[in-house]
């Protein structure tokens, strides 16, 4: 009974200081290892060198190459300073644990560019370059780019024929200008920050805007520009819709700005609704030449055609308003032939090869016209 009792009290004192053990082990921080971001407090400065207390590991050393990197920062520490390193040996064989300050600043730099991402915080900033795509924008010593596209309504370039000089020349104006910007993309691994003039507001405020709209709704709207895609139409204060140039006719436009100017009232058709976009037709809202066209015409018909547009297939040409055919590049083995054979504005007879209409598909023949 006593040796058993003996025995008992042992194992209980030996399960008593395991659990102990178990709970320091648990409670003890793990070893700081390589690519960890560490605090601690500067115990030292020698020449080149800054030694740091990393409680309780051992004492870290930013010396060498991580000195000369980080250099300018470190003449402005002092001893007792807490600073924050990242570390690039958990032990040297002097036993130090070697440290990078240029490294871990920019590990809490795409740390805190991150958290930007998610919380959508505004941001001014100064516009440092422009370029052709957009502008170039410095944060905390991190260069990123905020496309064209997302400069706000007010800064955006609209230059009416898309020249390319001209829009640089509108971008160059912003240079030196302080934006108000939110980060949208802040990638590490491929060193990109992109911003938005846009922000978070403005887009939410527009998609609330844009979802009064559904489509197939009629709506007046004024002309606010014409590029060669097409026309920017205000539908309502701070909502604008696009009509493109394949939705301004049935027939061929060539220049928009021919056709509508800034401050022209227009009807337009809601054709699409998507984030914060909407997307509009006016030849919708007109009758569609080729139902009528159906009727008309067929395969193997003999018609006139006015000759209105060269392509890399052949030649457009216009059987009537908005109803086009095309002449294939074949008949006439080259395309100098065919120009020479048929010339722009010039009444030909051709033959319909191919037609229909639903697709508003239709082929033309010179052969067999007589």
């Amino acid at each position: 009974m006593f040796g058993f009792g003996k025995s008992n009290d042992s194992e209980s004192n030996t399960a008593v200081a395991t659990g102990v053990m178990d709970k320091y082990l648990a409670e003890t921080p793990a070893a700081p290892q390589e690519g960890d971001i560490v605090e601690g407090v500067v115990s030292a400065i020698g020449r080149a060198r800054v030694y740091i207390d990393i409680a309780p590991f051992g004492t870290g050393l930013i010396y060498g190459r991580e000195y000369m990197n980080a250099r300018d920062i470190l003449r402005k520490v002092h001893p007792g300073d807490t600073i924050a390193s990242k570390v690039v040996m958990s032990e040297n064989e002097d036993g130090y644990i070697e440290l990078s300050l240029k490294e871990a600043r920019q590990a809490l730099i795409w740390a805190d560019a991150e958290e930007a991402v998610k919380k959508g915080t505004i941001l001014s900033l100064e516009v440092k370059e422009a370029n052709k795509g957009g502008l170039i924008i410095d944060w905390q010593g991190v260069q990123g780019f905020l496309p064209a596209s997302q400069l706000s309504s007010e800064n955006y370039p609209r230059v009416s024929d898309g020249d390319k000089d001209k829009i640089l020349t509108a971008l160059n104006e912003l240079v030196g200008k302080h934006l108000s910007v939110v980060m949208i993309t802040a990638d590490p691994k491929e060193h990109k920050l992109i911003f938005s003039e846009k922000g978070l507001q403005e887009k939410e405020e527009k998609e609330e805007k844009v979802n009064k709209y559904d489509v197939g709704n009629v709506i007046k709207g004024e002309v606010t520009g014409a590029v060669d895609f097409g026309i920017f139409v205000k539908l309502e204060p701070g909502l604008e819709g696009l009509v493109h140039i394949s939705e301004l006719d049935w027939g061929l436009v060539e220049d928009t700005k021919a056709l509508y100017k800034v401050g022209d009232p227009v009807e337009v058709k809601v054709i699409e609704v998507k984030d914060d976009k909407i997307s509009l037709s006016i030849k919708q809202l007109k009758e569609n030449p080729w139902v009528s066209a159906a009727k008309k015409y067929k395969k193997d018909q003999i018609v006139d055609g006015v000759v209105i547009k060269y392509n890399k297939h052949g030649a457009l040409a216009s059987i009537e308003e908005g109803v086009a055919g095309l002449v294939h590049v074949s008949e006439f083995e080259t395309v100098e032939k065919l120009k020479s054979s048929l010339s722009l504005g010039n009444v030909y007879k051709f033959k319909i090869t191919l037609f229909e209409p639903n697709e508003q598909k239709m082929t033309l023949s010179t052969k067999d016209v007589a």
